[in-house]
């Protein structure tokens, strides 16, 4: 037998002894299966399952997803970030449900062409739901293939990705194309680990030539890294305690289509005797509150990107009854309704109660 089939085999039988039971393999739908690879991407599966399950219980159909509002999707999604995954998961849906009679597309080709729906999201549908031989080639798979063979072609150029992509199909079992995708995505996340895989169990030791070459710790090789952004987030808390000023973020963006306290950013840290150059500080400060207090945050890591919060919570002289555009002004015990990011959630759940003595959450 030749490495290639031999590989197939032995990846199909860790996979039967080894897999997880989860919900999206006991009903491989091709609606549960989207929702689980969207919700997957950029999120390990202990923390996604239980935003799975919340998702299906809310919408157990995709045309329960495609007629609830943007917003609701927002706030059932909130803490996993990426929401543009969330955005192109609601328009995705509303197109099926209008335009495809709740039926997803059934190949690879016309699944691609879907909002949100990359060449990795395609090919796991294709081959999962309808047994299209397509490669599935995630973060797992690239790991295993650069170990297994002792790639060090980066896997962020072009030339790798191609020789990557030629060699997962190559591997790919023609019959069971959906089981074996799954298999190998399993067997990375479980076997062929980052840090520390424990070789002496991995019954693809002998064929491994990272091992045997012992560059292990060295694959897969990326060729560049993402430059991290220092940011310094300055939020406006605009109180008479029972109500509070909203400010809606555009549709754009990491945060896009979630609430936030009115913010002024720059890109160098400004201290308390320097806020007064802030806008927003001159613009409703003076005429509308008085401050009350400054709260100051630990700074909030993104992928791209390094945040440093500050909260200037002010109180309002007299009730509010006016809008200060473009904000919106809320009552403080819906806040929890609202659809926010987890840097603006962390900050209500700890300090909600003694900042809006006379609301509730």
């Amino acid at each position: 037998m030749d490495k290639i089939s031999y590989i197939k085999n032995l990846v199909l039988t860790w996979y039967e002894q080894n897999k997880r039971t989860l919900p999206w393999r006991e009903d491989p739908h091709p609606y549960k299966i989207w929702l689980s690879e969207i919700i997957l991407q950029q999120t390990r599966v202990a923390q996604g399952l239980p935003y799975f399950q919340r998702f299906i219980a809310a919408f157990p159909t995709i045309e329960h997803l495609a007629k609830t509002d943007e917003e609701s999707v927002l706030k059932l999604w909130q803490g996993l970030g990426y929401y543009s995954r969330a955005r192109n998961l609601h328009q995705t849906a509303i197109e099926i449900h209008q335009n495809r009679n709740n039926q997803f597309p059934a190949t690879f080709t016309e699944l691609i062409k879907l909002k949100g729906v990359g060449e990795y999201t395609a090919a796991a549908i294709a081959s999962i739901a309808f047994h299209e031989p397509v490669p599935v080639i995630d973060g797992n798979v690239y790991r295993v293939l650069s170990r297994l063979f002792n790639i060090d072609l980066p896997i962020d150029s072009s030339e790798g990705k191609k020789m990557f992509k030629s060699l997962a199909q190559e591997l790919l079992h023609p019959e069971k194309p959906g089981e074996y995708n799954q298999a190998i995505m399993e067997f990375g996340a479980l076997q062929c680990v980052p840090a520390n895989p424990d070789c002496q169990a991995c019954p693809l030791q002998e064929l491994c030539e990272a091992y045997h070459n012992n560059t292990i710790d060295t694959r897969p090789i990326k060729r560049g890294k993402t430059i991290v952004e220092k940011r310094w987030h300055y939020y406006f808390v605009l109180t008479d305690q029972e109500q509070v000023y909203i400010d809606k973020r555009s549709d754009k963006g990491i945060w896009g289509g979630m609430y936030q306290f009115p913010l002024e950013e720059t890109k160098t840290p400004l201290p308390p005797e320097q806020l007064s150059e802030l806008s927003l500080w001159n613009r409703l400060y003076k005429p509308h509150f008085d401050l009350q207090i400054i709260q100051n945050k630990k700074k909030h890591l993104l992928s791209h990107r390094q945040i440093h919060a500050t909260y200037i919570i002010l109180l309002s002289k007299d009730k509010l009854t006016d809008t200060i555009h473009p904000f919106q002004l809320k009552p403080t015990k819906e806040l929890s309704k609202l659809p926010v990011s987890k840097l603006m959630d962390s900050f209500l759940t700890k300090h909600y109660e003694s900042i809006f003595e006379n609301g509730s959450r």
